[in-house]
């Protein structure tokens, strides 16, 4: 992690996507090479924290499914 990147675990998911659209404006406001290539670390950081979320969501939604469904399928 970046060290001047903040704590993520404290922001909620449309804060950081936020954040990610108000870095996007600036990095295309800017032409300055070296402040680009900062911005876009931050918006990988970002967009990875999102990522992240996502799919520890997706997995505690898997594991939490209705699998009285697949007593259903029979398949031969």
């Amino acid at each position: 992690m970046h060290p001047l990147a903040e704590d993520f675990s404290q922001l909620k998911d449309s804060e950081i996507e936020e954040k990610i659209h108000e870095l996007s404006k600036k990095f295309y406001q800017t032409h300055n090479p070296n402040v680009q290539r900062q911005i876009s670390m931050f918006i990988d950081l970002y967009q990875e924290e999102i990522r992240t979320r996502r799919a520890k969501l997706w997995q505690q939604q898997y594991q939490n499914r209705d699998k009285d469904l697949d007593k259903l399928i029979k398949v031969k």
